[in-house]
């Protein structure tokens, strides 16, 4: 049950919606007479400002995980940045007016039906964070999953001081987070990362210590060998030749072939790691890398997940202003 709030909430929402699985030119449809989400005890309301895109949107929009997935019609969207308008009596850390953001799915291959490519969302309070005060709402929605997803995975590899790692496709969404937080946070003693000729001075600019053209070079084959390979493209087989004896390969990439050292890892989403990383943030020694073509208005999110899914997006793809 929500506490009492001044706000004046409407009943319906417009959103992005589908009701049965395939590919988001086929099936996602914006709807305009959506019920605006109920929030329990724990649950926050959302006006939302921003949202951003990512892999798993149009994985799970495929279907590819739909023995765990909440049933359509779903809402899609999991990254978001917005205001509070209504809380849930239980809640302590959030207030009506706080600007926040978050992964609102906890559990990324369990989703709940309530995404955030719509004018409200509903989140638990423990998913959610204070956006930081330096960035603007887009900069923040482009933030959630992909750095929970780089940090809690550079976690599980036990990265530590004086070790070295290399990001498999440093300049996506969640390697351009990994490239950084390696450097600035996990201390490693050496970064490497792959990508495109045009983005080898970006991925520099992040922190990386080496930038390698994977088209131009097979990394496998370099003499250099790393203590942990981080790899976002589905390289887990290759990475494991890149590695020092007792190295690591983390993949985030499922239905690939994964031997040990490898391993696949599946991010929780929390607010205790934006809230853990926002010194950083305001520091501005993490920053976040958006696409050149973001943001994308609210009414072009089709467009917006076709450009994400040509697989040569810089950073992430963001959706914004939402009505």
């Amino acid at each position: 049950m929500a506490t009492s709030t001044p706000v004046n909430i409407p009943s319906k929402m417009k959103a992005w919606v589908y009701g049965q699985y395939g590919k988001p030119e086929d099936v996602l449809k914006l709807e305009s007479e959506v019920d605006v989400p109920d929030v329990n005890d724990n649950q926050v309301l959302i006006k939302v400002v921003a949202a951003s895109l990512n892999p798993v949107d149009f994985k799970r929009m495929y279907g590819e995980f739909k023995a765990t997935d909440s049933p359509p019609p779903t809402v899609a969207g999991y990254d978001v940045a917005g205001v509070v308008v209504r809380v849930g009596s239980k809640v302590k850390e959030f207030k009506v007016g706080d600007e926040v953001y978050g992964d609102v799915h906890e559990h990324a291959l369990n989703p709940k039906g309530c995404g955030t490519l719509a004018e409200y969302t509903a989140a638990e309070e423990k998913v959610l964070a204070l956006k930081p005060k330096n960035l603007s709402f887009a900069e923040a929605a482009s933030l959630p999953l992909a750095v929970e997803t780089a940090y809690e995975g550079l976690e599980s590899a036990r990265l530590s001081a004086c070790e070295s790692v290399l990001v498999l496709g440093g300049a996506g969404g969640v390697g351009t987070f990994t490239i950084q937080l390696s450097k600035h946070v996990f201390g490693a003693s050496k970064v490497a990362a792959t990508c495109s000729a045009g983005k080898l001075e970006l991925l520099k600019t992040l922190g990386a210590d080496l930038a390698i053209d994977y088209k131009s070079n097979k990394y496998e084959d370099l003499p250099e060998k790393f203590d942990v390979v981080y790899d976002t493209v589905g390289e887990a087989d290759r990475g494991i030749k890149a590695l020092k004896e007792g190295g690591r390969v983390v993949t985030i990439v499922g239905g690939q072939s994964v031997v040990p050292p490898a391993f696949v890892f599946v991010v929780t989403s929390t607010g205790s790691v934006l809230t853990t990383l926002k010194p950083l943030i305001e520091e501005k020694k993490l920053k976040p890398v958006m696409d050149p073509k973001s943001p994308f208005p609210f009414s072009h999110t089709i467009e917006a997940f076709s450009h994400l899914q040509c697989g040569r997006a810089t950073g992430k793809v963001v959706i914004y202003p939402i009505p």
